[in-house]
């Protein structure tokens, strides 16, 4: 399935090109100095990988004048000469090297010697040799937990009850260390195992933070061996009163599908009141476990869920029991309060759940009115992602269970680091915006999906999220794979999950 929800970069080679030359005959050459050209190239070692873009860079001088650099590497296909003479009117007597080179994707070896020649007018040469090799790390490491999210801590009856926070990085390669830096507290270091160099995984003890109402400031970096960096930055709020800006609904077994994502898990829910939260999760199949969590990317420090001695409350502690919803195909709603550990827990029907646009309009059949004239075109009602306009919807497909539900049958294939580009609107033959369309409430990290309030069709009953913000979705991918795409049109959620 092709994808188009992600904006590239693209480097290319440039070379300055100035007047047409107008000749300089050998009869007119005199040595200056009689010496070959000077060669100082940027580095005699570049690593790389078949597909990926290097560049050769360095300085060149020569008194008498330089007449041309040639680039040759026979295993790589690479027979380049540059010739001055053709690019200026005017004899160079120092050049700045900078030429891009994409690697082919089918190479036979690991390493290649890439030979630079520099030619003078008066035919003296210089060589350098860089060497190739295919042993290139194109992606940072990854800093899985924690997020840049609050880590709270919690007084209890005067003191901190024993807990630890477990800090997560993997690197596509190998990681060379993990550096917490807690002001105020202390600075730690952590290795990986030889065992697993591409994961290091460390747990930071908080329950010897001082008995006081404190944040700290805390900077977390990890390191490969090529010194690629991610870095993570958060407050560890240590407080005898929290009241969480936000939590999350995990509906995932391990912190690994936690972070595997690029957005949409855990799910956000709303925060109602003081220490009060509200969840509406659609239960697709009966057994589902669930628990809250303030903390995004963790199920530690702080994880709520069933009280094991009293299942009419809830409970943080470390024997708290998932929430098991035993209802299939049915809308959950949940409301808690995380001072008093109680919770109140109801189900409707997806029939009973609406959507932002009128009950009129039917997915997939001629119900929109193309030109909003009173219906003297009809056109088929789709919707999905797009990265331009109405006109290059990639239309979902709506679940035969829950009409509420969309996604697509193929996965989409995304590479790390690329970054997404896209909102949620209605599909058109002439690019009529806003009959329908959502927008998310961040660009970076999108976690609700508003319906625009400037769409020409809406459900005026309708009590979901909405925005008047034009904001396009721009999260970053941080890992190659194929992902599937999820949206709850009832909800305003959606998800965009790692599948195999």
């Amino acid at each position: 399935m092709e994808t188009k929800f992600f904006r590239r970069s693209f480097l290319y080679a440039f070379l300055a090109i100035g007047a047409t030359f107008t000749g300089c005959s050998d009869d007119e050459f005199a040595d200056v100095d009689g010496l070959e050209p000077t060669l100082e190239l940027a580095t005699d070692h570049v690593r790389t990988l078949g597909g990926y873009e290097f560049r050769l860079a360095g300085t060149i001088t020569d008194k008498d004048g330089i007449r041309s650099i040639r680039l040759s590497c026979p295993e790589l296909n690479l027979d380049r000469t540059i010739d001055l003479f053709q690019y200026y009117s005017e004899v160079q007597y120092e050049y700045t090297l900078d030429y891009a080179f994409t690697v082919p994707e089918d190479l036979d070896g690991d390493n290649f010697n890439l030979k630079v020649t520099v030619s003078d007018v008066g035919g003296r040469t210089t060589e350098g040799i860089i060497l190739i090799t295919m042993d290139g790390d194109y992606e940072d490491p990854i800093i899985t937990n924690p997020s840049g999210e609050p880590i709270v801590v919690v007084i209890s009856e005067g003191v901190l009850s024993p807990q630890s926070l477990t800090i997560s990085a993997t690197d596509n390669k190998a990681l060379d260390s993990l550096s917490i830096n807690v002001e105020g507290y202390g600075k730690f270091m952590a290795y990986p195992t030889e065992s697993d160099p591409r994961a290091i995984n460390y747990s930071l003890d908080l329950s010897n933070l001082p008995v006081e109402n404190k944040d700290y400031q805390t900077t977390i970096i990890a390191y490969d061996t090529l010194l690629r960096t991610d870095t993570v930055s958060c407050v560890i709020s240590v407080t005898d009163s929290p009241d969480y800006e936000k939590m999350y609904l995990a509906d995932v077994a391990t912190e690994e599908e936690l972070t595997s994502d690029v957005f949409g898990v855990p799910m956000l829910i709303d925060h109602t009141g003081a220490f009060q939260y509200s969840a509406r999760y659609y239960n697709r199949n009966a057994g589902t476990e669930i628990s809250f969590i303030p903390q995004k990317d963790s199920f530690g420090p702080t994880r709520y869920g069933l009280d094991s001695a009293d299942k009419s409350k809830l409970s943080k502690e470390a024997d708290a029991e998932p929430i098991v919803l035993e209802e299939s195909n049915v809308y959950y709603q949940i409301d808690f309060n995380i001072a008093t550990l109680t919770y109140t827990m109801k189900t409707y029907s997806v029939n009973e759940a609406d959507d932002p646009w009128p009950s009129s309009m039917v997915y997939g059949e001629p119900t929109l009115d193309k030109w909003n004239d009173g219906g003297s075109t009809w056109m088929d009602f789709t919707f999905g992602m797009t990265s331009t306009n109405p006109t290059e919807v990639n239309p979902f497909v709506q679940d035969g269970n829950n009409p509420h539900l969309f996604t697509y049958d193929d996965p989409i294939y995304l590479r790390a680091n690329e970054q997404m580009h896209f909102i949620i609107h209605n599909y058109h033959t002439d690019q009529w915006w806003d009959f329908v369309s959502w927008r998310s409430d961040s660009a970076t990290d999108p976690e609700v999906f508003g319906y625009s309030t400037k769409s020409a069709f809406r459900n005026r009953s309708y009590s979901g999220p909405t925005t008047g913000e034009d904001i396009w979705s721009e999260p970053v991918v941080k890992e190659t794979g194929n992902y599937q795409f999820y949206f709850d049109s009832h909800l305003g959620r959606a998800k965009l999950v790692r599948v195999e």
